[in-house]
């Protein structure tokens, strides 16, 4: 069959499921097939297919400090099958410093953002699928004790980034938000709690969530709350942590704090407690504990928590993976945990050269990158 003989808007249908490495490919064929695969109509077509077939995003960051940026499927029939195996997809790579990789970066709504605080390198953002990044402007205001979070506005379509600074070492240092792709700079930001964030933050709805040390200068004790940051009207509200969670995720649309204890040094039997915030407003809980198991599968690494998919799975990946390289899914309300094992990954560079593990599931291709 002649391609021109096509309809267009079979082509696009048809184009439309493929991977967005592939449909980048295309691009390049003519400046015809340019225009018609840069189409908004194209763009949300494309961005609607991928949301049917969600993918796990992980990065391997190696000693030297290489980020390799991989992504491979979330399997539609874990309980079918006593064993699985998926193939990874190769993505990115760029430099990087190790010591910022990982456990500080954030990711929300398909986008990844590296703050890199050290070294004076520049905060980036990046679409991992596409390749496609951008790095933020920085000033006076940009300094090295602080920890920033990317937000995203559903109503407003609209991505923030909040710079919190550590107020306990300074109390006269200010906060500041950007708004990307608006052409403005950093605004201050007034919160009405001095506080220290120590952990990654999730976006849920257009709320930032994030863990932070509170202060207080009558005691030495530490105490713990969960920030709710509305990215919209920009506003915060804290909650009391019932403890010092490892991992925020959502847990169907509610945030959740992840905490996990061995029984040995790493790998299973492995205990597992959720706190589900069931309530904001009344900032009412509700806790959960499993332990989990499997007996096919040898691990003597940690594993982390990288999220809960939208069929209700909490991903865990081996922190210090070698190969072959797993990755845990993990039903709460089946009490059963999946291995998978992910192909593609640690044949080159070998393993033993890799520092960290990270990963976020749910990831929807989007072909789009207008945030600057």
């Amino acid at each position: 069959m002649d391609m021109d003989s096509i309809p267009t808007d079979l082509m696009l249908e048809i184009l439309s499921r493929l991977p967005a490495k592939s449909v980048r490919r295309f691009l390049c064929v003519s400046k015809l097939w340019g225009s018609m695969l840069n189409r908004p109509y194209f763009t949300e077509l494309f961005f609607t297919m991928s949301s049917a077939r969600p993918r796990l995003i992980f990065g391997v960051v190696k000693r030297h400090g290489e980020l390799l940026l991989y992504s491979s499927p979330q399997p539609q029939n874990l309980y079918k099958n006593s064993s699985l195996v998926v193939a990874a997809d190769f993505h990115l790579k760029f430099s990087v410093d190790n010591n910022n990789c990982g456990y500080n970066c954030e990711y929300t709504s398909g986008l990844i953002y590296f703050p890199m605080k050290y070294k004076d390198a520049m905060p980036v953002i990046c679409n991992p699928v596409t390749g496609q990044y951008a790095t933020l402007p920085v000033g006076r205001e940009y300094i090295r004790y602080c920890k920033s979070f990317l937000g995203f506005d559903p109503i407003d379509n609209q991505f923030k980034v909040l710079r919190m600074n550590d107020n306990t070492v300074r109390k006269d240092w200010d906060n500041y938000i950007l708004t990307l792709g608006t052409g403005n700079m950093w605004r201050k930001i007034q919160c009405p709690l001095t506080h220290y964030p120590v952990r990654e933050g999730i976006c849920i709805n257009g709320f930032l969530y994030y863990l932070a040390e509170l202060a207080d200068e009558l005691s030495d004790k530490k105490s713990y709350a969960i920030v709710c940051f509305d990215v919209r009207i920009e506003k915060f509200k804290f909650i009391d942590a019932e403890c010092f969670y490892h991992k925020l995720i959502n847990y169907k649309g509610k945030v959740c704090g992840i905490k996990l204890e061995y029984a040995y040094d790493g790998g299973f039997p492995l205990k597992l407690s959720l706190w589900v915030l069931e309530d904001v407003e009344k900032q009412e809980w509700s806790k959960y504990v499993y332990c989990l198991w499997d007996k096919n599968v040898k691990v003597n690494c940690n594993l982390s928590v990288v999220g809960m998919t939208a069929r209700g799975e909490i991903v865990l990946v081996e922190e210090d993976a070698c190969k072959p390289f797993y990755v845990f899914y993990f039903n709460p309300e089946r009490n059963s945990l999946q291995s998978v094992e992910i192909q593609g990954v640690g044949e080159t560079p070998k393993w033993s050269n890799i520092d960290v593990v990270f990963g976020f599931v749910d990831h929807v291709e989007d072909l789009e990158f207008n945030i600057m």
